[in-house]
């Protein structure tokens, strides 16, 4: 998870620099969702040939076409979101994810919610106050805090056009908030649908193959012009396209979806502020972007109350377990053999 967190951050921040060259982000989804189907579906046949699976069904078909309708929603948002704004609010609304997910969780009933137990209080208030941290890094942009003054070429590029289009903060802010609340419910149903379904491998291809069959006619549409279909020049836009397809919708959907298989979707959305420094990092690194006061003080909030999530998420597995010891030192008391046996 922490891995795939970097390569999100990379994705962002590749993608930023090829919309600064000229490409298209519906090119950009349309070819790294094929890309991706193209890759896991060998892969499908190589590992899963020999296991006994599921029949498929209409009703499965139609689950995992929803996925698509989600994902493929979810990232037409957020590329147009980075388009107005920059990786690092990019990163920084992704702390949306955690909270928006408990919440889902709880009203999915994969998650318990005891309005008179501690943690539960606990999670209500990481809830609010990360949504709060959202609201901030959207609402106010602030003086700069770290200038750079580099000769990059995406630099240059990126600030004549934000100047040029009026890049809107606010609108970018919105569109990515409304990407991460639709990550939440993409986490929701692919714990359900992997649950069902229990092979990663097909799981993923068929998202990504629906992805590709959603997008085909919006992107077409939406980029008449044939010419900038044409990536076949060896430059930063075909490589955030290969990049894309291979290591996002291929290798972060796939390690996501097992994620959730294994630890349920509280569990991997936690991880999503890792990426704020990162993003941080690279925007200032290699798009020259700068560092603003209303994203610091918002991803300060955000991480708080995604650490008091976290916390109460930990003790209440923790509570889990003392109460399983509990249980078993207690048979040891007048089973001994009992004892040995749960143990083993």
């Amino acid at each position: 998870m922490v891995i795939v967190e970097c390569t999100n951050v990379g994705l962002t921040t590749i993608f930023k620099a090829a919309t600064l060259k000229g490409l298209n982000y519906h090119v950009f989804m349309l070819y790294s969702y094929a890309i991706s189907a193209l890759l896991l579906l060998p892969l499908c046949y190589f590992f899963h040939r020999k296991t006994r699976l599921p029949p498929f069904t209409f009703g499965l078909f139609g689950r995992f076409f929803f996925l698509g309708i989600l994902g493929f929603t979810a990232q037409y948002l957020g590329y147009k979101g980075i388009d107005y704004s920059t990786p690092t609010v990019a990163s920084a609304m992704t702390n949306l994810t955690p909270a928006s997910t408990f919440v889902l969780a709880v009203l999915f009933r994969m998650e318990k919610l005891e309005l008179r137990n501690f943690n539960s209080q606990i999670k209500i208030m990481g809830t609010v106050v990360t949504i709060t941290g959202a609201l901030v890094v959207v609402l106010y942009k602030g003086p700069v805090l770290v200038s750079t003054q580099t000769s990059s070429v995406f630099a240059r590029h990126a600030l004549s056009t934000a100047t040029a289009a009026g890049s809107d903060w606010v609108k970018g802010g919105a569109l990515l908030a409304a990407e991460y609340v639709l990550v939440s419910l993409w986490y929701i149903c692919q714990a359900k649908a992997v649950a069902e379904y229990p092979a990663e491998l097909v799981v993923v291809f068929f998202f990504n193959l629906s992805c590709a069959i959603i997008a085909a006619p919006i992107c077409v549409i939406g980029v008449p012009n044939s010419s900038a279909w044409n990536l076949l020049n060896f430059d930063v836009r075909l490589y955030s396209v290969l990049y894309a397809g291979l290591i996002g919708s291929g290798f972060g959907t796939l390690v996501h979806t097992w994620g959730l298989h294994v630890k349920g979707p509280v569990y991997v959305a936690m991880f999503r502020p890792l990426s704020i420094a990162i993003a941080a990092a690279m925007s200032f690194i290699f798009l020259g972007n700068n560092l603003y006061l209303g994203s610091v003080i918002g991803s300060l909030i955000i991480s708080f109350g995604f650490y008091a999530l976290i916390w109460a998420k930990a003790k209440e597995e923790n509570g889990e377990i003392s109460h399983v010891d509990n249980f078993v030192e207690s048979c040891s008391q007048s089973a001994p053999l009992l004892k040995e046996e749960l143990i083993t």
